[in-house]
């Protein structure tokens, strides 16, 4: 190959290259604007985002036009975009993908739009971000990890949406923010927003301007009030406890036991209740109850015999018509309100005829009991002693659920426990802690 026509093919390579750099959107304006590349394609009456932008523009302008969302992929072309502004467009839902590309965005403007579905996960991918605007959209929701990567954001805009509640940390990660707005949202003021009033009174230096204008929309008492001059709720974390009234010793085994177990529940707002049953089987999920207060299934409960398995009352009382070998395992109960959660558990263990198993657990509970550790008693109530037992309980009784015993939803533990020994001779054949 000659030198002359060497230099003709790397003549065409740079005009190919230039031509490129060059490219524009036919409805779209492009050139350098203080020093960058910019393509304006502001009220164009654009109904999705055009294809064909310069591959090393920084400054991307769409706003006032009609696009009704940004799909996955939106702004692949344009990687090393740095401001993007697209407001005041119809814009209902953002994509996942949408934005993930755009890892040298510095500013993002999405105010005055319909946006109710966003890809937050998206920002994971945006630390570069400086300024985020949201402002004047339909948001009710922000997850507690969303701006986990926004550690360079600086102002940020959530003001004039639907936002009723914030997860506990959710400005935590935003370690060099300076300016919020976020009034004039219908915030929920109950025990979920305490967390916020105090962060945004006592403990950011953050610019919170319009704090008269973040103000509670329900409960109704509290509606217009302030959310600098929220009175003291009573609120309290959730905690909970696995209690047993163990009968009398020494049962003959026989199969189709029944197994009781109760969990009490306290916290405000009144937790609710969730049963994680871990068997050989897998994993049972029972959002408590699933049986009424006149021991009728509740609708979507059902089992193929025609009532669960597992049978949860709104009191915390758990009842396990047929126990057997295929219901051993690991029972929790986990309470859960606006302020966080707790978790007690019990394993369970069946002892049949001719395993030893009986001498074993027996052997295991008074070796615990003379070394002081493990279970103890108060008026026949068994708990454990601490978070770190395993305590292993089995109740047996003969088969079949008397309906004193279904009928017994919402009575304390021990009227519930003396309905069950006095249908079912209800026994305890060993308790053990290890």
């Amino acid at each position: 190959m000659t030198g002359g026509t060497m230099q003709a093919l790397c003549l065409l390579c740079w005009a190919v290259l230039l031509n490129l750099v060059q490219a524009c959107p036919e409805s779209c304006g492009c050139g350098e604007k203080y020093g960058f590349q910019s393509v304006d394609c502001a009220y164009r009456d654009l109904e999705a985002v055009p294809p064909g932008f310069p591959a090393n523009v920084t400054l991307l302008s769409l706003s006032a036009n009609r696009l009704p969302g940004l799909p996955e992929g939106a702004f692949k072309e344009v990687p090393l975009l740095q401001s993007l502004w697209l407001a005041h467009n119809e814009i209902r839902s953002v994509a996942a993908g949408a934005l993930v590309s755009l890892g040298h965005l510095k500013s993002l403007d999405l105010s005055h739009n319909l946006i109710s579905e966003f890809a937050w996960s998206d920002l994971h991918n945006l630390s570069a971000l400086q300024l985020l605007k949201m402002d004047s959209n339909e948001l009710a929701f922000i997850p507690r990890d969303a701006f986990r990567s926004l550690r360079a954001l600086r102002s940020l805009q959530l003001n004039h949406n639907r936002l009723h509640s914030l997860a506990e940390g959710t400005f935590e990660p935003l370690t060099a923010l300076s300016h919020l707005q976020i009034n004039d949202n219908p915030f929920d003021c109950t025990c979920g927003i305490v967390w916020f009033k105090t962060w945004a009174l006592a403990a950011t230096a953050v610019s919170i301007p319009e704090r008269d204008n973040i103000a509670c929309t329900s409960p109704h008492v509290l509606k217009g009030t302030p959310l600098s001059r929220l009175p003291p709720l009573p609120c309290s974390a959730p905690s909970v406890q696995l209690s047993y009234q163990p009968s009398q010793d020494g049962a003959e085994l026989r199969p189709g036991f029944v197994l009781a177990l109760h969990c009490d529940v306290d916290g405000q707002p009144v937790p609710q209740l969730h049963w994680h049953i871990h068997t050989p089987g897998g994993t049972v999920e029972i959002a408590s109850p699933n049986v009424g207060t006149d021991g009728r299934t509740l609708p979507g409960a059902l089992a193929a015999s025609g009532r669960p398995r597992f049978q949860a009352f709104a009191n915390g009382s758990l009842l396990i018509p047929d126990f057997g070998k295929l219901e051993e395992g690991t029972y929790s109960c986990l309470a859960t309100n606006e302020l966080g959660s707790a978790e007690s558990s019990v394993n369970v263990a069946l002892a049949t005829p001719g395993e030893g198993s009986e001498d074993t657990l027996g052997r295991r509970f008074h070796g615990k009991a003379v070394e002081g550790k493990g279970c103890y008693t108060v008026d026949n109530e068994v708990q454990p002693s601490g978070p770190e037992d395993n305590v292993f309980i089995i109740y047996l009784s003969r088969a079949g659920v008397p309906e004193a015993a279904i009928a017994a939803e919402g009575k304390p533990a021990q009227q519930l426990s003396g309905l069950l020994l006095l249908g079912q001779s209800l026994l305890v054949l060993s308790l053990a802690c290890f």
